[in-house]
Formats: structure tokens, C-alpha cells, sequence
């Protein structure tokens, strides 16, 4: 098979496709194919041919069709499967560093928050996530069809339930009480994926009272909303049910519970910089640090860390570059405590920099068992700048564009344009595209135009301190890119209408 045949299956550091329906992407060739040049790329890494691999899955449809190929792949590339079930991504490396299975690497099959029809497979060894270059590697293995040969064994053990407990350890130890969420009540929304588990095996032997929780059953239908913390409707259904029971929080996981994001007391989100804010609080009070974070977060929040004594670092878009900015800080000297994106993607230091939502959430609940009657979790972040307006709005390339190529080339004029026009200025801070602040009688904000990290699309994030401002800057944004023909701005205009 030739390799354009498995190139469009990359999506960063995963293999994705579309798994249910009429145009089948990721077909039992190429999962089968992509299992086994994961063997060689193990056996080219360690130079062995052996390995015992586990496979977990979230609750897709299409689970099932692809465990059987990742399975098929592994036995007949001379390698032992075990498979675990039902399984949160994190629990698939975490297994890998502290359970005694004996496995050397991990397979996980999700795509995390995309549609009920897509899928795909995230590949870890107990180094970590494997990087965008080791999946570039295996299609490229993938396509030249050479592959290891042998007989191994299957079998079947859920690992879900000892990771559970290391969770509920690590909260019991920093409390120092079996029972620290006794009076509690938290409502997990797990949106019918894989976190349903959190609140029987976690917040239950914790103590918490986690009457009104929704959607925990598995289905991969995702019949009652999308699980995405990031997605609007997902929530305002948690926030309903926090009010409506009269929780203390609201947690709401992603497909494959590596995201996270909360609702407070009063049903107000704590999501993107809020979650930030909360967490880079929680920390700082232990030791000071550096967080870093994704380029779109907020000049409210750098405030509010500065103010903690902490360090704000801005940084590309991708949870593994946040994650590789942030290791590559502790290796210079430099005390990082947290990378983590506006999406709710989460690593620490003491969590070998994994990006696990179920491990950011026992942060908030350790500090949630130890505040006082009456103090509400938010009142850590009470002092945080917040904008009038946030919004993001993206913009497309007309078919048959170089879109890498002509994107760049905006965006470097956009920064241009921003030096000699009045009322606005270069940010100055822009690790990725073109990062704008705009006058009080321009919009009194900024607004960051970049390049999406997969698709043939630029984002355009704003944040202004002033109602309508957003619609000032996007207007002006919109005069300025009319000159470029192969965009299509229809969604720009949309929202300055």
C-alpha cells in the first residue's frame, strides 16, 4: 500500500478516522496494518521482538471492530494482547508505570471528544505519548507492509478499578483522612463515555454523595450531548443539575476522561482560564512556579498568576507542545509545576506530565474537603481579571488552497499591518500567528489569529474588556483580510451581523 494511503489518518500524536458509516476511513486494513507497525516501531526502539501490549477502549460503536483488528495485529505480529475493557486513556499509560501486568506499551482506542462515528488509536510506552515524528514513523511502516511475524497468547484484565484507587489514595493521603468529601455532594456528568466510573470507584469510597449524577452509563451513541468540557450545551445540562440538587461541583469529563472541567456551586462554569486560575492557585500555594499554558488564554489570567508569584508562560496550541515546553523547563532549572490548555487538558509534575482529567479533578477535590462551611471553591480565583466578551470564531481556505503556506503568509502581514496602524500594536507574546491588542476606541482587547493544529482552518480568539468590543476588532480584522481571496470569511462576517 503506498503511504498516502495512512497519511490523512494522523491527527497530531494520534491515528483518527471516521470508523461508522459509508466512507469508512479506518478500515480493518489500516488498523490491523497500523497495530503491527507500531510492533516493528517497538521492536526498531528497544531491538526486541516480544512485547506484551495493552488495548483499553472508550465506549464508541465501533470499539469492538477495532479491538478485534489492534488484537489481530498484535497476536499475529508474534506479541501478547491483554485488553483491558472499558478504560480511560491516562489508566492505559498509568498501568504501564505502576500495576503488575508486565506490559510494555499500550494501546488506546478512542477519539477522544469527535462524533460518535470517528475513531482511533493513541499509542503509549512507559516514556509516555508517543510524538507526531513516531506516528509519521509508523504509517510510514504501515505502508511498506513489512512487518514481524509469530503466534502470542490473548487475554482479558480490567485495570480500571486499581486505577481508581491510586486516585483515591493520592486524595486520602493529602487529606489525611479515609473519608476528606464526607458531606459533599458532586455530580459527575461523564456524557455516556468512559468516566462514569469516577463517581462510584473515586468520589463514593471518598465519601461524596453523588446523588444527580448523569449519564454515566456507557454509550456510544452520546445520545444526551457531546463529552466535551469545552461544548456549551455539555455545560449548561451539568450546571442545571448542580442547581437542582444543590451540589457543592459538578465535574464533567470527555470521551476518554484525559480532559476535565468543572461547574461551581452556583452552576457557574470553571472552564478555560477559570480552570487555570483555580488550579495555578491550588498549586501556588504549596511552591511557587511557572505554568504554561496554550497561546489563547487570557492577559487576565497572566495577572492573576503574577500576583499568586507564579510565572505565566504562553505557548503553542496542542496539549503535547504545552506538555514539551513545560518538561523542557524543569530540564533547564526552571520549577513548572503545570502545562496545561484552555481545552482541559491537564499535566503535572507529580504525574509524570500525563495529561489525565480524573487526576486534575482530584486537585480541586483535595482542596474542595479542606475549605471551610461556607467557602465556596471559586473564591480562590475571586480576584482574577475576567474579559466582558470571549469569543472565537474560525475561517476557512476556499478549496484547492496551500493553506499552510498562504496562512503563514497572513499572518505575517497581519503583524505588519499592526505595527504601523493606529490604535493597535503587536502583543509581543505571540508564540504562534499573530497576537493583536487593540485600543480602548479600537475594541479595548486582543485578538489572536492562528493556525488550526490539524485542519485547513485559522481560529480567531478575542477577548475584550469592553461589551461589543469584539465586534469592533473583528471588523477590523475583516477589513484587512479582504484583500486575501482563497479565504473564506462568511463566518466573520456572520458574527460581526
Amino acid at each position: 500500500m503506498k503511504i498516502l494511503d495512512f497519511k490523512h489518518l494522523k491527527s497530531g500524536t494520534d491515528v483518527r478516522g471516521t470508523a461508522v458509516g459509508e466512507t469508512v476511513t479506518l478500515t480493518d486494513e489500516a488498523v490491523t496494518a497500523i497495530t503491527r507497525a507500531f510492533i516493528v516501531w517497538l521492536n526498531n526502539r528497544y531491538k526486541r521482538a516480544k512485547f506484551k501490549i495493552a488495548v483499553g477502549h472508550d465506549s464508541r460503536i465501533s470499539a469492538e471492530r477495532i479491538l478485534n483488528c489492534v488484537k489481530e495485529g498484535v497476536l499475529s505480529s508474534g506479541c501478547d494482547a491483554v485488553c483491558t475493557g472499558l478504560s480511560s486513556t491516562p489508566s492505559m499509560f498509568i498501568l504501564l508505570k505502576k500495576s503488575d501486568m508486565g506490559c510494555d506499551a499500550s494501546i488506546m482506542i478512542t477519539a477522544s471528544h469527535l462524533p460518535y462515528d470517528r475513531n482511533g488509536l493513541k499509542f503509549f510506552t512507559p516514556e509516555g505519548g508517543l510524538d507526531g515524528s513516531d506516528i509519521d514513523e509508523i504509517l510510514k511502516i504501515a505502508s511498506e507492509g513489512k512487518f514481524l511475524s509469530g503466534k502470542g497468547s490473548y487475554s482479558e484484565k480490567s485495570y480500571i478499578d486499581e486505577y481508581s484507587q491510586i486516585l483515591v489514595n493520592n486524595v486520602r493521603e493529602a487529606c489525611g483522612h479515609a473519608l476528606p468529601l464526607k458531606g459533599k455532594k458532586i455530580i459527575v456528568d461523564a456524557g455516556n463515555g468512559a468516566g462514569g466510573f469516577f463517581a462510584e470507584k473515586v468520589l463514593i469510597p471518598l465519601g461524596a454523595d453523588t446523588e444527580g449524577s448523569q449519564f454515566l452509563e456507557p454509550d456510544g451513541y452520546f445520545p444526551n450531548h457531546i463529552p466535551n468540557p469545552e461544548d456549551k450545551d455539555a455545560i449548561d445540562s451539568l450546571a442545571k443539575a448542580v442547581i437542582k440538587h444543590k451540589a457543592d461541583l459538578g465535574i464533567i469529563f470527555d470521551t476518554d476522561v484525559d480532559r476535565a472541567g468543572a461547574v461551581d456551586c452556583d452552576g457557574r462554569e470553571i472552564n478555560r482560564n477559570r480552570l487555570i486560575a483555580l488550579v495555578s492557585a491550588i498549586l501556588m500555594q504549596d511552591k511557587k512556579g511557572t505554568v504554561v499554558t496554550d497561546s489563547v488564554t487570557s492577559d487576565g489570567l497572566t495577572c492573576f498568576i503574577e500576583q499568586l508569584g507564579g510565572k505565566h508562560i504562553r505557548y503553542k496550541r496542542g496539549y503535547k507542545n504545552v506538555i514539551d515546553k513545560c518538561r523542557e523547563l524543569n530540564a533547564d532549572g526552571i520549577y513548572s509545576p503545570l502545562a496545561i490548555e484552555t481545552s482541559g487538558h491537564a499535566a503535572f509534575i507529580d504525574n509524570y506530565f500525563l495529561d489525565d482529567g480524573a487526576y486534575l479533578i482530584t486537585k480541586l477535590l483535595i482542596c474542595l474537603s479542606s475549605l471551610k462551611e461556607g467557602i465556596k471553591l471559586t473564591s480562590l480565583i475571586s480576584s482574577l481579571p475576567e474579559a466582558v466578551e470571549c469569543d472565537e470564531v474560525r475561517i476557512g481556505f476556499k478549496s484547492g488552497c496551500d493553506f499552510r503556506t498562504e496562512g503563514v503568509k497572513v499572518i505575517e502581514e497581519l503583524k505588519e499591518y499592526a505595527v504601523t496602524s493606529a490604535g493597535i500594536a503587536p502583543a509581543g507574546n505571540d508564540y504562534e500567528g499573530a497576537r493583536i491588542n487593540f485600543g480602548k476606541d479600537c475594541g479595548n482587547g486582543w485578538l489572536l489569529l492562528r493556525m488550526s493544529v490539524h485542519d485547513p482552518v485559522m481560529p480567531i480568539n478575542m477577548e475584550s474588556n469592553t461589551a461589543g468590543g469584539n465586534k469592533i476588532m473583528a471588523e477590523r480584522l475583516l477589513s484587512f483580510l479582504g484583500k486575501y481571496d482563497f479565504l473564506n470569511t462568511e463566518n466573520l462576517k456572520k458574527f460581526i451581523q
